[in-house]
């Protein structure tokens, strides 16, 4: 089952979180409504971890087990070539922040696992560590409890969702966080069983959506949630980061695949779906992309404002980007996917 119509959104999600990143000086955040949405776009990589745990389950719900190996063997090949990319990149500008020890940290994906750690190189590779533990342990889940639809793991699910979001609130709001750029920060914000529930509720809104598939023109809520969705970032001052806005994540998530509305005739275009099956290599390489830029302008000497270096950098980032998916990501995944290493 092929969802063409929320690809795209996994762009529109890596371009807030792109943004977020950008100089804080640039136009968007002249408006408070508008910079309070992307001083909050960390929520995008929530997004992307409900999203991961509801594709895996529309992608495998007709398996009735899973093949270990084949499944690793897969998701290797999907994210690890770009994920290698990344730092290789970043390392171009920044390898005096090489070290023996980091490297193999960050080449087996447990640097998220370490507060200290995850933001040394590539940083936003913090999350494809996360997207590690959600892959080693979802064959697992699906043998023995989704393909045996086990209902204890609904109640497992949602349990610990409901724990992790009172901790992480708790937990921001007591002594011992001491705010960004400390240990405290990283392990609230990025160690990966802060996250294992966001992809354990995508699992099942995605069995939901298999088992109760319903397409009709679902324009008008989908339109609704996304403004519910915008609306909470503005007005609403909550701990996203750690899978709150499941909440609205989840039915966003349903109504777009379910609809068959103008809305998914605009989403499903080729162009934009390209764009979405291009956005992890958007996500992965943004900040490596960004500092060689700023290489290039300062050797260059050039010294345009900073909404000018903006659309530069969005202008070369897509595009390489898209020639990352085309002649690196999709022939490797291709490539290893074919691999018989037994």
């Amino acid at each position: 089952m092929k969802i063409s119509q929320i690809t795209f959104t996994r762009f529109l999600a890596a371009i807030a979180i792109v943004i977020s990143h950008f100089n804080k000086d640039m136009f968007v955040y002249k408006t408070d409504y508008i910079s309070n949405i992307f001083l909050k776009a960390n929520v995008g990589v929530s997004y992307f971890f409900i999203l991961s745990g509801f594709i895996m389950i529309v992608a495998y719900h007709k398996k009735v087990k899973i093949e270990y190996f084949e499944y690793y063997k897969n998701r290797f090949a999907r994210i690890y070539p770009l994920y290698v990319v990344g730092l290789l990149l970043y390392l171009v500008t920044r390898y005096s922040n090489f070290s023996l020890i980091d490297s193999f940290l960050y080449l087996f994906g447990l640097q998220s696992w370490i507060p200290g750690k995850a933001m040394i190189l590539n940083f936003p590779g913090w999350s494809i560590s996360v997207e590690f533990l959600f892959y080693l342990i979802f064959p697992v889940l699906y043998n023995y409890f989704y393909s045996k639809k086990n209902k204890s793991i609904w109640v497992a699910g949602i349990v610990l969702w409901m724990i992790t979001q009172v901790f992480s609130h708790l937990y921001e709001a007591s002594p011992s966080y001491k705010g960004p750029h400390t240990e405290s920060h990283e392990f609230l914000y990025y160690f990966p069983l802060m996250h294992i529930s966001e992809f354990l509720v995508g699992n099942l809104a995605g069995l939901f959506f298999v088992n109760h598939f319903r397409q009709k023109n679902y324009d008008i809520p989908v339109i609704l949630i996304f403004a519910a969705v915008m609306l909470s970032l503005i007005f609403v001052p909550l701990f996203y980061h750690n899978g709150l806005m499941a909440v609205l994540f989840i039915p966003l998530i349903l109504f777009i695949s379910w609809n068959n509305g103008l809305l998914t005739r605009l989403l499903a275009l080729k162009p934009l779906e390209y764009l979405g099956e291009a956005s992890y290599a958007i996500y992965i390489t943004h900040i490596p992309i960004l500092y060689i830029l700023r290489e290039v302008l300062k050797w260059q000497d050039y010294k345009p404002d900073i909404n000018r270096v903006f659309w530069i950098y969005m202008v070369v980032l897509i595009i390489t980007s898209i020639i990352f998916y085309q002649f690196i990501e999709k022939p490797l995944r291709d490539y290893l996917k074919k691999v018989n290493l037994r």
